[in-house]
């Protein structure tokens, strides 16, 4: 996702405060998690794609994830995956942390705001960055996501992003995933970006998921993104703990 940023030879200010202000407050819910609950999450995926453009050049990626949840609704989490960017980022590595509440507010309905904290250890340039996210469900099939940052992918203007979703089972073992978003990146990059995904959700022996999804963006993703977003599918097998 950076590769044009650094190409184009921008290079973003320190951004300490919004990193600080979120390890304070992960710092602050630690000595908690034993009044809490410990969960987690493995993956290895042929690919790494976010909002329809891959973080890995294609390649494959190895993750993995740590969440604390109070009876209350707050949450933190940790979850990391190797990247691949443009080679003088020396990008190798992303760590998301994030701090948020979850929980229903009404029958059948359920938020999740969260603010999230992009970091990429490995590099040599500044491309971390923060985002406010809400997730809107109804009965844990149907979602609307929204993000907004004003720092988006460490550029030090506005962005926003939008996705709606659909989670259907197919019977016990197999579900159906679908999503469409929309990222509008006008002030970053003078221009913004449809994709869409579907995949395919097969439950193994337990705790085993195989997940295949095939991914699609718009000729305006391609523009902004040479070689990272377009037609691509990915398969990864994934366990949660």
């Amino acid at each position: 996702m950076y590769s044009k940023l650094v190409a184009a030879g921008r290079r973003p200010l320190p951004r300490a405060v919004p990193a600080l202000c979120l390890s304070l407050c992960l710092c602050a819910v630690a000595p908690l998690a034993s009044a809490g609950a410990l969960s987690g999450n493995l993956a290895l995926t042929s690919d790494y794609v976010w909002r329809g453009t891959t973080q890995t050049q294609g390649d494959f990626a190895a993750q993995a994830g740590l969440k604390w949840a109070a009876d209350n609704g707050l949450y933190a989490s940790a979850w990391g995956s190797n990247v691949e960017f443009a080679p003088e980022t020396h990008a190798s590595s992303e760590l998301d942390l994030v701090l948020g509440w979850s929980g229903a507010i009404a029958d059948d309905w359920a938020l999740d705001a969260n603010l999230t904290h992009y970091r990429y250890p490995s590099t040599t340039v500044d491309l971390d960055w923060t985002e406010l996210n809400g997730t809107l469900s109804w009965k844990q099939h149907y979602w609307l996501q929204l993000g907004w940052s004003n720092d988006v992918m460490a550029s030090d203007e506005n962005g926003s992003y939008a996705q709606l979703g659909a989670r259907l089972p197919l019977g016990e073992r197999v579900r159906l995933e679908a999503a469409v978003g929309h990222y509008w990146l006008d002030d970053a990059y003078g221009d913004s970006y449809t994709h869409g995904q579907l995949g395919v959700v097969w439950a193994l022996a337990s705790p085993l998921e195989l997940r295949v999804t095939a991914h699609d963006t718009d000729h305006a993703a391609e523009r902004l993104f040479p070689g990272l977003a377009g037609s691509r599918v990915e398969a990864a097998l994934q366990a949660s703990f």
